[in-house]
């Protein structure tokens, strides 16, 4: 059966077999249109190099070859894996549709994409970004919202919906609702409480202030701040103090852990802190905490400094 159906389709090419996909992602499984852009572009660079080779000649080996070839090409372990997607799902539908007798990509994997360590601050620049003395009523916020992030390491979205009964000033404490609804509660240290102090009793002076009004953080018309707001704050006050970094939310919050683990070396409790729910996402800031101490040994051991290791 399949010598028949592969003699019927024999005068069929690679780019008519192309076609025939497209269609069928495009009005059958109808895909969005970027996802087929993707998934085409990357069928036709493998045809590409492998030079127009018939598809149903296609072998495992050709495949590794074409995977050796982009990674050579500095394509990085990601963009292989979604190659290797695209192409699977194109011989899932060739084998189904015209009887192809295998699909040469089931089991191959790409290589590992090389895991990025998360950037931090210095403890150094970590305070100077938060130590704004600015007393008006952007200066207050700001510098309330920037201790908080870096106090109790909130995402920007938690701290955006934060209302101001999500705060406890006897427990020093602040309830978080995370990722899939999962609530947790954070300390909040005491820098970080005397700016919250300072913020809400200015909160309280804002223009025509509808007491009603929930959330913390709040824009001088008394509307609530929006995450682009608090982004746009943030780099503000880098360039104005002087931080050399990028800064976002999510690296104060990368700071918050990667400090933390370094005093405390309870990765359990940054776990918690950080409202992580597998302890592998936390495990990453091990690997950070791993770069302090060499730098540490790599100054103070007598056998590691770089003018003895050749010696």
């Amino acid at each position: 059966m399949a010598n028949s159906m592969r003699h019927k389709y024999h005068h069929m090419k690679n780019k008519d077999y192309i076609e025939k996909y497209t269609d069928y992602i495009k009005f059958e499984k109808r895909l969005s249109a970027l996802t087929i852009k993707s998934y085409l572009r990357d069928i036709r660079l493998l045809d590409s190099e492998l030079q127009g080779k018939d598809l149903q000649s296609y072998q495992v080996d050709d495949i590794r070859r074409g995977i050796s070839v982009f990674h050579a090409k500095g394509i990085n372990g990601k963009s292989l894996s979604r190659m290797l997607s695209s192409w699977r799902g194109f011989f899932d539908f060739l084998n189904h549709r015209y009887e192809f007798s295998l699909n040469p990509v089931m089991g191959i994997k790409a290589p590992k994409a090389k895991k990025l360590l998360p950037q931090t601050l210095s403890i150094d620049h970590a305070i100077k970004l938060v130590s704004i003395t600015d007393k008006s009523f952007l200066g207050l916020r700001d510098r309330a919202i920037m201790e908080l992030f870096y106090s109790s390491g909130l995402r920007l979205s938690e701290l955006a919906a934060m209302k101001l009964a999500d705060i406890n000033m006897d427990e020093q404490t602040a309830s978080i609702l995370g990722k899939g609804n999962k609530s947790r509660i954070v300390p909040i240290g005491s820098h970080a409480l005397r700016a919250l102090n300072d913020w809400i009793a200015m909160r309280k002076k804002i223009s025509d202030f509808n007491p009603r009004t929930t959330h913390l953080f709040l824009s001088q018309k008394g509307n609530a701040l929006g995450v682009r707001s608090i982004q746009y704050r943030l780099k503000f006050w880098a360039i104005k103090q002087g931080i050399p970094e990028n800064i976002h939310p999510h690296l104060l919050r990368h700071s918050f852990a990667s400090h933390l683990l370094q005093s405390s070396q309870d990765l359990r409790a940054v776990q918690e802190l950080l409202g992580h729910a597998n302890i592998s996402t936390t495990q990453i800031y091990t690997h950070l905490d791993y770069q302090h101490l060499s730098k540490i040994y790599d100054d103070a051991h007598p056998r590691a400094k770089k003018n003895n290791r050749n010696k």
